[in-house]
């Protein structure tokens, strides 16, 4: 029994499947399949060879999947090339980039004062003067190290054009280096945002790293609490950027959170990063400790200052200037601490400036460590206060209560971080008690610099 099905199939011959041991095996011709007919030339054709009907869908779903995954791959395929384009254009976007800051870092010239320092410290007689020549040695660390950033800038910018161009070269997409050229973009242009930072930051202690001291202000027990949640962000900050972060001194609230607390940030530009960070920081929320959760506001104030070694903070202060006070550290462990008065808290006298060490084991080794934060404090003060000397210097204390605060934290009845000088704020403010500061620290800092060059403007 032959079938010719009209207009639905080509003319090929097959045999259909013996249905008995007596039945001969059936030739049937097909023709090329009909898209709008598919339901019904499969009715027909079981309906004329009075074949059961299982035999004949297989066939037919055969041909929809293999349409079906042509028009997946095509799709495929084109978002591939898409995302292909779209990395195409930001790979000559940050090349540009790249371009223009080694061009304005001024390439040539940092190399030629390297060439000038390594000359001066391979002289016999760099060491007689041993301050000048550790200056001089921290400049061509300093130097050295912008000038391998910038290679990497470049090296990096050409493996993502190679693989631009390997992929240009390729019959098909490779999934895998897009991905690759794609992560490459991405941490380039973290790492060009920093660069471009640091070049706002020209003072004299920018480079050091920092000491954070935080104290809880107005609100009892939801200030504690406040300063808490600030150390932790301060922390996690601080681990984000791959700085050496150590809590030296705590002290716990009566019920919850912490009176005060300090913060030792060890890493290249950490104090020019956080000097923003001083001032006083409010919060607003439903409060933790009240039994009707009614809404709270409190503050906590933080206090900023470099991370100095002794032998680079050359400052005399007179004996008759401080009021050195001892008293017992808190806080477990130890074979001194709670029994013998190693805590030690110094006050400058004509200033009202003070500062606290605990987290050494012996008084002396407290003394000399808090002389050393004293020294760096009224350094910054002095050098914010253009004063001249010590003596100059007013008192700065960053008062944690109403009308003081630099940033406002809003979580109820909105969620809402907005800094008050520069005006920035977000919504995501999970992220921001999580550490992440970059956007209000490049605002800081931008406008403290435009505020530098108004005033060296206006004094010209």
């Amino acid at each position: 029994m032959e079938v010719l099905l009209r207009n639905q199939w080509s003319s090929t011959t097959i045999f259909s499947p013996k249905l008995s041991n007596s039945t001969p095996p059936l030739p049937i011709q097909f023709l090329s399949l009909n898209p709008t007919s598919r339901s019904s030339s499969s009715f027909n054709l079981c309906t004329k060879l009075q074949l059961p009907s299982r035999f004949l869908p297989s066939v037919l779903n055969a041909t929809q999947e293999s349409q079906v995954g042509v028009e997946a791959n095509n799709e495929i395929r084109e978002w591939q090339m898409q995302d292909f384009y779209s990395l195409r254009k930001e790979v000559e976007n940050i090349s540009e980039r790249v371009e223009e800051i080694r061009a304005s870092a001024g390439l040539q010239q940092l190399e030629q004062e390297l060439a000038a320092l390594e000359s001066k410290a391979a002289d016999s007689s760099f060491w007689d003067d041993r301050a000048r020549a550790q200056e001089t040695l921290l400049s061509l660390t300093d130097i050295k190290d912008r000038i391998k950033l910038l290679a990497e800038f470049k090296s990096k910018v050409e493996d993502a054009e190679t693989i631009v161009k390997i992929t240009e070269e390729m019959d098909s997409i490779d999934t895998a280096l897009l991905e690759e050229a794609s992560s490459v973009i991405k941490e380039l242009n973290k790492e060009l945002d920093r660069f471009e930072l640091t070049q706002l930051l020209a003072g004299p202690y920018d480079k050091e790293g920092a000491v954070i001291t935080i104290t809880a202000g107005a609100g009892g027990t939801d200030a504690q609490d406040w300063a808490d949640m600030l150390l932790r962000m301060y922390v996690r900050w601080g681990e984000k950027q791959k700085y050496k972060t150590r809590v030296v001194e705590k002290s716990p609230g009566e019920e919850a959170g912490i009176k005060s607390a300090t913060i030792e940030v060890e890493g290249r530009y950490a104090y020019g990063y956080l000097s923003g960070e001083k001032g006083t920081h409010r919060i607003v929320r439903q409060s933790p400790f009240n039994a009707k959760g009614l809404r709270q506001t409190s503050f906590s104030g933080v206090e900023v200052m470099p991370l100095l070694p002794e032998e680079s903070t050359s400052v005399e202060l007179p004996e008759e200037d401080l009021e050195i006070s001892f008293s017992r550290a808190g806080g477990k462990g130890g074979q001194n601490v709670n029994k013998v008065e190693t805590a030690v808290r110094i006050t400058h006298i004509p200033t009202g400036v003070t500062v606290r060490c605990t987290e050494e084991r012996s008084q002396l080794a407290n003394k000399i460590k808090a002389l050393s934060r004293l020294k760096a404090k009224l350094l910054v003060i002095a050098l914010e206060q253009r004063a001249s000397e010590i003596k100059q210097i007013r008192g700065d204390v960053v008062k944690a209560e109403w009308g003081q605060q630099i940033r406002n934290y809003v979580f109820h009845p909105y969620k809402l971080v907005k800094d008050v000088r520069t005006g920035i704020e977000t919504s995501d403010i999970g992220s921001v008690m999580d550490g992440e500061l970059e956007p209000f620290i490049k605002a800081y800092l931008k406008f403290k610099y435009t505020n530098t060059m108004t005033q060296s403007g206006q004094g010209v």
